[in-house]
């Protein structure tokens, strides 16, 4: 059978971002076996993207980002190669869509679109608000438009897809629950030092600020560690906090210490648009998950069966503790969690979905 060439298009380098590893390049290594070849190419290179959330430092970010449109530009003389072009999130960070333009309106070639963030709203991090009003927030909506098929990672940002393109693909953010999180967190030893955690960037650490005055009623009472595993460390009046550095060799390792997971939003429209990737990660390890009631959480956590969904201080507070107290439930929860995950959330459970995305 003759082979069919895919292009992947993507912000960070590879191996790095959440959201490309666990959207679609923990699916590449599959494409062969489906008589698929492909390349890829990020924006942004391994330099840059070191640099990128310091301080300071803007000649060297603009270099990196002017080598970056200068990848973008070469590539566009090798697009007759490929039969689909998969971009994550967008071709290029700043300025309009005009890749995507040349892609499918002079080429004409199929591209599907893809993300897992309501990128169409102005999020720029505090490092980076001096190229703010380059970001062209509004292109979003006309790659859509432009896109052969959209992939999207939540109902609600399928429905804003909807709005411009019928062709619009649920694909919810998966994990590799046989080659990476394959490994469940033990709850019967009652020598250990119980552990709430949480994971994610320096940009979403705002999210625990609800949680510490109720972390710190719960230090009256037991004792705990709250783990907190992210790029920048935390600056929270808690004795029980400990931070680890995010490190993608020992990713698995640092999670598999925490004994519940936490996942605290503020439901508004950005955070609507989150794809519950935390929760997704500790339930997948066998670790119960306590979320907001916020986008994609209430389908991802069923309520007091594989986690908790907290509406309110008390609620966070009267979970945390039944956790706390009972290794028994953190552990049934903490199989019920793997089996949703496996079942609905895993690379396994959404190949066929994922590969259905560049079939005509």
């Amino acid at each position: 059978m003759k082979k069919k060439h895919a292009l992947f298009l993507f912000p960070y380098p590879s191996d790095t971002a959440a959201s490309q590893r666990f959207r679609f390049e923990q699916y590449l290594a599959c494409l062969p076996d489906h008589d698929w070849e492909y390349d890829k190419q990020s924006f942004l290179s391994q330099q840059t993207w070191g640099i990128l959330y310091q301080k300071g430092k803007h000649l060297s970010k603009m270099l990196g980002i002017l080598a970056g449109f200068w990848r973008r530009f070469w590539l566009l003389f090798r697009l007759y190669r490929y039969d689909v072009v998969f971009i994550h999130r967008e071709a290029s960070p700043l300025g309009p869509p005009i890749f995507e333009w040349i892609i499918t309106k002079v080429w004409r070639k199929r591209v599907v679109f893809d993300f897992d963030d309501a990128i169409w709203l102005p999020n720029t991090s505090e490092q980076n608000a001096w190229v703010a009003w380059l970001k062209f927030h509004s292109k979003t909506n006309l790659i859509c438009r432009w896109a052969w098929k959209v992939s999207a990672g939540n109902d609600y940002l399928c429905n804003y897809a909807r709005t411009f393109n019928p062709k619009v693909v649920l694909n919810p953010t998966t994990i590799d629950t046989q080659n990476m999180h394959n490994r469940l967190r033990p709850h019967n030893n009652p020598e250990e030092k119980l552990v709430i955690g949480w994971t994610g960037t320096h940009s979403t650490l705002k999210y625990l600020d609800e949680l510490v005055p109720i972390l710190q009623n719960l230090e009256k009472r037991y004792d705990f560690e709250f783990l907190v595993i992210a790029d920048k460390a935390p600056d929270f009046d808690l004795k029980s906090l400990r931070f680890v550095a995010w490190d993608k060799a020992t990713e698995i390792t640092d999670l598999l210490r925490m004994h519940v997971g936490v996942m605290p939003l503020v439901a508004d429209k950005w955070a609507e648009g989150k794809c519950g990737f935390k929760a997704l990660q500790y339930m997948a390890l066998g670790i119960p998950a306590l979320v907001s009631p916020v986008g994609v959480n209430t389908k991802i956590v069923d309520n007091e069966v594989n986690g908790y969904i907290c509406d309110s201080p008390a609620a966070w507070e009267q979970a945390l503790e039944k956790l706390l107290q009972n290794p028994t439930l953190r552990a049934d929860m903490g199989k019920q969690a793997r089996h949703k995950i496996e079942t609905a959330y895993s690379v396994r459970a959404n190949t066929r979905n994922f590969l259905d995305l560049l079939e005509k």
